[in-house]
């Protein structure tokens, strides 16, 4: 099996360490690393389930989004949002390094394991998980995600089915995040000790919110690059 290994170190304002592994399955994007083995009782699927999860605690008595979360939390957990951090991301393809909040750096680390955690209202998300964008902009990320979208809908030609050229669509997903995010910040309440990863779903969630009503106008904005293809 081809992996992708993709690793954060955070570096802490009392000079701590703190890192994580995260191993993608280059075929399926699946996270491959061994979950925790004795997971803590918010990790549980019926705890603050979400109301539209297809999953049963028959057969996965674990939420898998929350179960890959745990480390996370269990190693910045004690971390300010707004303390200032070191981290460096180091992927197949090259090595990010910044000074930013804690707040951030966590966000772009769940954002990552979200998408890969086996979560099926945040599957649509693999390919950018494929194509990780460590500490991405809100810019940043409205073009990857439109793109992903539009790139989606060209394999849709190609099975015969009408593509989603409005991205109608792709503000569903984001609708889905949303309610995602609300009930894993719910998770987070009783498993935090501090409020870093709280609000970095809240930053991800302010994404997911005002994405849908970005698309448009962004899209103009960035209609002046695409002149070679439009105006030809």
């Amino acid at each position: 099996m081809d992996t992708i290994p993709i690793h954060y170190r955070f570096r802490l304002a009392d000079g701590s360490q703190r890192e994580f592994q995260v191993t993608l399955d280059a075929d399926t994007v699946d996270i491959v690393d061994e979950p925790p083995a004795d997971p803590p009782p918010w990790a549980a699927l019926t705890f603050h389930q979400c109301p539209h999860c297809p999953l049963s605690p028959d057969t996965d008595p674990q939420c898998p989004l929350a179960l890959r979360l745990v480390d996370i939390v269990e190693g910045l957990g004690h971390v300010v949002s707004h303390d200032t951090v070191h981290v460096e991301v180091v992927t197949p393809e090259r090595r990010v390094s910044q000074e930013t909040s804690a707040q951030r750096a966590s966000s772009s680390l769940m954002g990552l394991v979200m998408a890969s955690s086996g979560c099926p209202r945040l599957a649509p998300f693999r390919p950018m998980a494929r194509f990780h964008l460590p500490l991405a902009s809100q810019a940043e990320t409205t073009y990857r995600a439109t793109s992903m979208y539009m790139l989606a809908q060209y394999f849709v030609i190609r099975e015969g089915r009408p593509p989603d050229l409005d991205m109608e669509g792709l503000a569903a997903i984001y609708n889905d995040v949303s309610v995602v995010n609300t009930c894993i910040a719910d998770r987070l309440r009783e498993a935090a000790t501090s409020d870093s990863h709280l609000n970095a779903v809240v930053l991800l969630d302010t994404y997911a919110q005002t994405l849908p009503m970005l698309i448009e106008d962004s899209l103009d904005n960035l209609r002046p690059l695409f002149a070679p293809y439009v105006d030809r």
